[in-house]
């Protein structure tokens, strides 16, 4: 991607943002799956499905009730072949309780200069939210390891395309609106990786049970194969 230093006055050792690299799951697959329930209860064994299949870097977001002791089981149960983050951090009491309970990495919908600076500062990698070039430089610049296309979907490859031509530098996830259809079109945009969340699980974290999650596995394997054939295939590095 890019150096690992950026300049921000803001900051408190001499202007330096030290940039944590991307989360090396994320950076290997390609893929963020996104866990959003309205009941945390069967999200484990989602977990584990997608990760028998190959899709190790899962972020649990905060507006799950529960979200937080799902993470910390999730982790605990997959170990260190999965990063197991925390989606929907909107404020630093968040981004602490997130981090207490063993998330590897944060995921915000929008810009917050001072939350990205004191997350990256821990060494902890942030992926906040942005649609326009001035939201996109602005998440760079206070230190994101990789900053959200949110919401992707709205102007589709097309606008993460137009928004690489002046910030080539700058590695975007494209979240929102994207389907597993839809991958290989961002990422052959230039995105670094995508995240998808409803159109992968498709109910699962709601009816668990072994046929639906063997569904789950399928649709996780066929998404992989589809981001392996892209022209941009390949680690992706800080």
């Amino acid at each position: 991607m890019t150096d690992t230093q950026d300049t921000d006055p803001s900051s408190g050792n001499g202007g330096v943002v030290e940039r944590p690299p991307v989360t090396p799951q994320l950076g290997r697959t390609r893929v963020m799956a996104i866990l959003r329930s309205a009941d945390a209860s069967g999200l484990p064994a989602v977990a584990r499905s997608l990760a028998d299949a190959g899709v190790t870097c899962l972020e649990v977001t905060l507006t799950t009730p529960g979200a937080l002791d799902a993470l910390a089981r999730i982790k605990d149960d997959l170990g260190p072949e999965a990063a197991v983050g925390a989606g929907t951090v909107l404020s630093s009491g968040q981004a602490r309780d997130a981090l207490a309970a063993g998330a590897g990495f944060l995921v915000s919908p929008v810009v917050d200069a001072e939350l990205i600076r004191s997350v990256a500062q821990r060494g902890i990698p942030c992926y906040p939210g942005a649609w326009t070039p001035t939201e996109v430089s602005q998440a760079w610049r206070a230190g994101a390891a990789a900053v959200k296309l949110f919401p992707a979907g709205t102007g589709g490859p097309a606008h993460l395309r137009q928004l690489r031509a002046p910030l080539p530098d700058i590695p975007l996830v494209a979240v929102g609106g994207v389907g597993i259809d839809e991958a290989r079109d961002y990422l052959d945009a230039g995105a670094c990786a995508v995240g998808i969340g409803s159109p992968l699980l498709r109910g699962a974290d709601q009816d668990p049970t072994p046929q639906v999650l063997d569904a789950l596995t399928t649709r996780a394997r066929t998404l992989l194969d589809a981001v392996r054939a892209t022209a941009r295939a390949g680690e992706v590095s800080a």
